[in-house]
């Protein structure tokens, strides 16, 4: 049987499992990141749990969402937006809004690109004065399976330590400055800081990872989304002192500039250099993308977490998460690892 059909048979198998899953206790879970990683992992927990909260980072700056924050000073909406999509149901209500909050203007005006969920959330920003009452009242109406909060009241800057940016000056180490170019910076990255140093967390945010049964950490961009949360003081605390449990879920493949080349054991050895005293549970990874399982869980092991592979890419071959098999891969560690709160 080929591996293409492997998969499609578990999926059918995932879709089975989780039918009904969502009955009875479940368990609270938050899950952090942003961007289309994020979106993956929301897309898969709302399946299993009705009591979700997601922490997006608030550092990009790039497209819509930087010419926002450029503009009007506003906390860029654009990782928000996505993470509220992700949120939305399958039914007609909820595909119809995620379409319409993810659709983007086309023009040869100041409109051009910018997405009509980033310009809603940035008018009920304006209108109640609060991040979090706004962010609410849009889940409300899209009828969101989920809370979105962002992980600091302030807008950041992203700023890595980039070796070998200039490739005439291999050996040289750098400054690059935004999100959008970290993202894509020739070299390698040797480390992430933000800016302002020492930002607030929101308050909501720090609450939902002390109250939750589970904590989960990616996908997504390692340096631009995941490791962020990490460089908010109040929030890393409530990561580290916590009783819930954790999940790392690593990429399917490396992201072209910023982990160019990196092997999974390499993403758990940056994040432990960036947050040497935050413990993890489990590290979930495609069973497909990791050729080094020993590497990996020594890796792990110093994290303090076991390594689950499971089959959670689309079956086609695309490099994405499968909504279905992520969801089935997340439930199984739920229920295998044991649980905090009395979900069960």
């Amino acid at each position: 049987m080929s591996s293409r059909h492997l998969r499609q048979r578990r999926l059918s198998r995932a879709t089975a499992a989780l039918s009904g899953r969502k009955r009875g206790a479940q368990p609270k879970v938050v899950a952090l990141g942003g961007g289309m990683g994020l979106s993956a992992s929301l897309t898969a927990l709302r399946r299993i749990t009705g009591d979700l909260t997601a922490v997006v980072t608030v550092a990009d700056d790039g497209g819509s969402s930087g010419r926002l924050r450029e503009e009007l000073g506003v906390l860029p909406p654009g990782d928000l937006r996505k993470a509220l999509a992700a949120l939305c149901g399958d039914d007609e209500w909820g595909q119809t809004w995620a379409q319409v909050i993810q659709h983007r203007f086309e023009s040869k005006g100041d409109l051009h690109e910018h997405a009509v969920g980033n310009l809603l959330i940035v008018a009920l920003w304006e209108q109640l004065g609060d991040h979090v009452q706004a962010l609410d009242l849009v889940g409300k109406l899209l009828g969101a399976h989920g809370r979105v909060l962002p992980m600091s009241a302030v807008p950041l800057e992203l700023q890595a330590l980039v070796r070998g940016h200039d490739q005439e000056r291999p050996d040289e180490t750098v400054t690059v400055r935004g999100q959008a170019t970290v993202a894509l910076t020739p070299g390698e990255v040797q480390s992430v800081h933000v800016v302002p140093v020492d930002p607030p967390a929101v308050p909501e945010a720090v609450a939902a990872v002390l109250d939750a049964d589970w904590v989960v950490l990616g996908p997504g961009s390692w340096f631009s989304s995941v490791i962020p949360h990490l460089l908010v003081p109040e929030l890393l605390d409530a990561l580290v002192t916590t009783k819930a449990r954790k999940v790392l879920s690593l990429n399917l493949a490396p992201q072209p500039g910023e982990t160019d080349g990196f092997s999974p054991q390499r993403h758990l050895e940056v994040l432990g250099r960036h947050a040497p005293k935050l413990a993890m549970d489990v590290v979930l990874a495609d069973e497909a993308a990791v050729p080094d399982r020993e590497s990996l869980a020594d890796a792990a092991e110093r994290l303090g977490a076991a390594v689950e592979l499971a089959p959670v890419a689309s079956p086609d071959g695309v490099p994405i998460h499968d909504p279905e098999l992520l969801a089935a891969a997340y439930d199984r560690i739920f229920r295998m690892h044991g649980r905090i709160g009395p979900w069960r």
